[in-house]
């Protein structure tokens, strides 16, 4: 198993780490072998050392299935005008996000990452906060297959793709039957799926504590049976975001901006709360890594320095027991 640690693309945050040979210096204290990278809007550093990308995480839109059935009257609902729309996009229309994605796995490509992952999600600002979808499951899981097929319509298979489950409609990971449908749609031979363990965890309200969120991730893979073969890697954090879900929810704030960037802005905070990417720290959290026995294993938790990521992921690695729990230092 791979361990790796999420890298944004971007010259500034290389710098933090010293430069490539910082980063490969901090990697092998961490008893991390890479990076699952993210663009960052920018070309690829150059002192990127070529070999610690071992994954590439597609950039994703948060709220794309309208965009792509060019669908002018939700649109128009959500934006107010199709200008306001192509502004917040970058551009309209399902032609200008294939031509996005396609630069991105070129990007996956030129940097010879092992594994790519792509979100199977659909889920619009107000309906982050109203929890009322305006599209299913099925809907959001039948078009994301369209795309990945179109996607990786000519590629060899030189790389496992890897669909991640949300708490949004799409891949939920709680209905086997439609990740079973969204496996069998998807064509590509080396399709996989990303178990992300705090996403997992958001769709249930009620857990309180991290070994609750343990004991619902194992009912939910008995319930998936011999569909957890599929699962070639993990996004490895907790999320107990219940009460806050409860209390923050079901309707849309008052007095938000007309600016559609503003809002995004305002949204992006609330959904770090109920998305918390904190650290596993019980030692049952290994039992999810032990019954899996995944390939690529990403430590993705949030944190605002290169202190507090290296706390977060040397204290996870010991709740995960690494090393037979010495060799891993104190975070």
């Amino acid at each position: 198993m791979l361990e790796l640690m999420p890298l944004p693309l971007c010259a500034g945050v290389l710098e933090e780490y010293g430069g490539g040979e910082g980063l490969r210096r901090e990697l092998r204290n961490l008893g991390c072998q890479g990076v699952e990278a993210i663009w960052g809007g920018e070309p690829a550093p150059e002192d990127l050392p070529g070999e610690l990308a071992l994954g590439y995480h597609l950039t994703f839109f948060t709220d794309w299935l309208d965009l792509y059935r060019e669908d002018e009257k939700n649109l128009l609902e959500k934006y107010g005008t199709l200008e306001e729309a192509r502004s917040f996009y970058g551009g309209l229309g399902a032609e200008y996000m294939m031509r996005v994605y396609r630069d991105d796995l070129e990007r996956a490509r030129g940097l010879g990452a092992r594994y790519i992952v792509f979100h199977v999600s659909d889920v619009s600002i107000e309906e982050g906060y109203t929890y009322r979808w305006r599209h299913t499951c099925g809907e959001v899981i039948d078009t994301a297959a369209d795309i990945v097929n179109i996607l990786l319509k000519d590629e060899a298979g030189g790389f496992d793709f890897l669909l991640e489950n949300l708490w949004w409609p799409g891949l939920t990971m709680t209905d086997p039957a439609l990740t079973g449908r969204l496996l069998e749609r998807v064509e590509y031979p080396g399709k996989g799926l990303m178990l992300d363990t705090g996403h997992l965890m958001n769709t249930n309200r009620d857990l309180v504590t991290e070994r609750d969120g343990v004991d619902y991730i194992h009912r939910m893979l008995d319930a998936h049976g011999s569909l957890c073969r599929y699962i070639r890697g993990l996004h490895f954090h907790q999320s107990l975001s219940g009460a806050y879900v409860r209390g923050r929810t079901g309707v849309a704030p008052a007095g938000m901006p007309t600016d559609s960037v503003e809002r995004f802005g305002i949204n992006y905070g609330h959904i770090q709360r109920i998305d918390q990417h904190r650290p596993w720290t019980i030692p049952e959290c290994a039992s999810i890594v032990e019954r899996l026995q995944p390939d690529y294993l990403t430590h993705e938790l949030a944190a605002d320095s290169v202190p507090a990521r290296r706390r977060a992921i040397l204290r996870q690695r010991r709740a995960l027991g690494a090393a037979g729990g010495s060799g891993v230092p104190e975070p």
